[in-house]
């Protein structure tokens, strides 16, 4: 980033990251990533972590999984705000703080009412980092720090080992490999991913402002990757409008360089909890009641 664009900037738009430049990531790394995640790019965070969890979609064995429940169809939107919010509850206060062990106890149970083999976690955690990295990267204001991905990659890292994940890298270039890696073997077209991503695309577009909605498949698909579009077997996009898609999200990485930095940390607004959310609100509608009624047993045991 050139020096007369930082001089042209808002006077305060890089007091984030020069605090974050002071900071340790092997010790501050929960602080870190949330005003890398919060304060930094909140907006981007979200929008590659949602293509991340396309590329589940794209190994046929996690999306027929996925697709045996019917969640996607049928209880949408609440599938996406408790992703996101469970993702929230484990990191807002840190990781290893009361809160974030709760949030990813709960994910455990819910999960353990499948049989995941060790590589599949360990593959849809790497999307998780890498989703947003690449994101960044590609469209963000300014490029992510070297301590923003060391910290980012502790804190996935720690996330793992909660979930009981074995064999997890320890740094950012590592998820990366472990991602490439499974995606040639794994990455392959199959009815059921392709069902997936077109629900998605569907919780997508109801989330997203009314005037936006006609554009968001087409936009979708033309922010994959080629062997990510193939695997979910989605249309090709004309390359006019590929390229429109992403120079417009580099003008707006540009622009937001002359924007006041974020005050207030981003919190999620889920569509299914307008009032707020218990945890014990998080999980498939299928199962709450047996998730709940296990936790009180434990309360009163």
């Amino acid at each position: 980033m050139g020096l007369l664009t930082r001089r042209l900037a808002h006077p305060r738009r890089y007091d984030n990251l020069r605090r974050i430049q002071g900071l340790d990531p092997e010790v501050d790394y929960d602080e870190i990533t949330n005003l890398t995640a919060r304060h930094e790019f909140p907006w981007d965070y979200v929008q590659g972590t949602g293509i991340a969890f396309m590329r589940d979609y794209g190994v046929p064995s996690i999306s027929r999984l996925l697709h045996h429940t019917g969640e996607f169809e049928r209880d949408g939107v609440k599938r996406y705000d408790d992703t996101i919010l469970i993702g929230e509850e484990s990191t807002i206060e840190g990781i290893d703080s009361s809160r974030g062990h709760a949030a990813v106890r709960r994910l455990n149970k819910i999960h353990g009412h499948y049989d995941i083999p060790n590589d599949e976690f360990a593959y849809v955690l790497a999307t998780t980092i890498v989703g947003p990295v690449r994101w960044i990267s590609a469209y963000g204001w300014r490029p992510l720090d070297p301590k923003e991905l060391v910290a980012i990659t502790r804190v996935t890292t720690r996330f793992g080992e909660l979930m009981g994940i074995k064999g997890l890298p320890s740094t950012y270039d590592g998820y990366l490999q472990l991602l490439l890696d499974f995606e040639r073997a794994h990455f392959s077209p199959d009815p059921a991913n392709t069902a997936l991503a077109e629900a998605s695309i569907d919780i997508a577009r109801t989330v997203a402002p009314a005037p936006a909605r006609p554009l968001v498949r087409r936009v979708t698909i033309a922010l994959m990757d080629e062997p990510l579009r193939v695997a979910l077997g989605l249309p090709a996009q004309p390359r006019w409008f590929v390229s429109l898609v992403r120079r417009s999200l580099r003008l707006r990485g540009r622009a937001l360089r002359f924007a006041a930095p974020r005050e207030a940390p981003y919190v999620h607004r889920a569509v299914t909890y307008p009032d707020g959310h218990h945890l014990t609100d998080l999980g498939p509608l299928s199962m709450l009641h047996r998730l709940n009624a296990h936790d009180e047993g434990k309360a009163h045991a």
